[in-house]
């Protein structure tokens, strides 16, 4: 009787302390899951810093306007400074910092559409049915190859600094994010942009990937494309004599 006293004793502590327990969870989640809280930290990280680069390119811009507007007055009462204001425009185009425009091709990649059941195609791994870095930067090096007067990634203008690269089945282009499908357009002349597509041996082996496990990769003519400029920072950071 003693021992069972004696339980009957801690129920209600127990019980207490369950209470205040619940209590604080609730209060601490306020009606959110707490097992949820490192998604939802790195959600908000990617929001925040979405929103910090948006406000870095605006500022840029204006400092862009800003540069651009001192230099015409510097050029107008300096004869060097207009001089090499001239010079310096010759190479603009080149540099992508104007926007192209003229017909060329749509190149769309994407990964393998997923079965309903869940199962993988064949002998195929996880990483056979995803778009990879070397995919997109084959079909972008076809496209310089073949002469194209600007190319784009996701709407993205790309320059000699550009470097497309991939985190998982995602692409990191110039501090932007994107998910497949993937599109690649150049101005360009079509028929050369073929010809260099098919004597890519990266290419080909994509194809070949595509074939046995249902990938997408479409080559499309555009009459007329628009291309922007690019608007991003010019910073070299380093540069390795090939």
């Amino acid at each position: 009787m003693a021992r069972l006293s004696a339980w009957g004793a801690l129920v209600p502590v127990v019980a207490l302390a369950a209470g205040l327990l619940f209590a604080t969870s609730g209060r601490t989640a306020q009606g959110t899951d707490l097992r949820a809280g490192e998604v939802t930290e790195l959600s908000a990280l990617i929001r925040e810093r979405e929103s910090a680069m948006a406000a870095q390119e605006q500022r840029l811009a204006e400092l862009q306007r800003r540069s651009e507007q001192l230099t015409e007055q510097a050029a107008a009462r300096d004869g060097a400074v207009a001089e090499a204001r001239s010079a310096g425009e010759l190479g603009v185009p080149a540099a992508g910092l104007t926007p192209v425009s003229g017909s060329g091709l749509e190149i769309t990649l994407d990964d393998a559409p997923r079965r309903p059941d869940g199962t993988l195609p064949g002998n195929a791994r996880p990483d056979d049915l995803v778009i990879h870095q070397s995919d997109v930067q084959a079909v972008v090096n076809a496209m310089w190859a073949a002469g194209a007067s600007g190319v784009t990634v996701m709407d993205q203008r790309l320059i000699a600094t550009s470097a497309v690269r991939c985190v998982g089945n995602t692409l990191l282009l110039q501090g932007r994010t994107y998910s497949p499908p993937f599109v690649v357009r150049a101005v360009v002349d079509s028929t050369a942009a073929r010809q260099q597509l098919a004597a890519s041996p990266q290419i080909l082996v994509f194809r070949q990937v595509v074939d046995a496990y249902g990938l997408t990769y479409e080559v499309r003519e555009r009459p007329q494309l628009e291309l922007p400029a690019y608007d991003g920072p010019l910073t070299l950071q380093h540069a390795v004599a090939g």
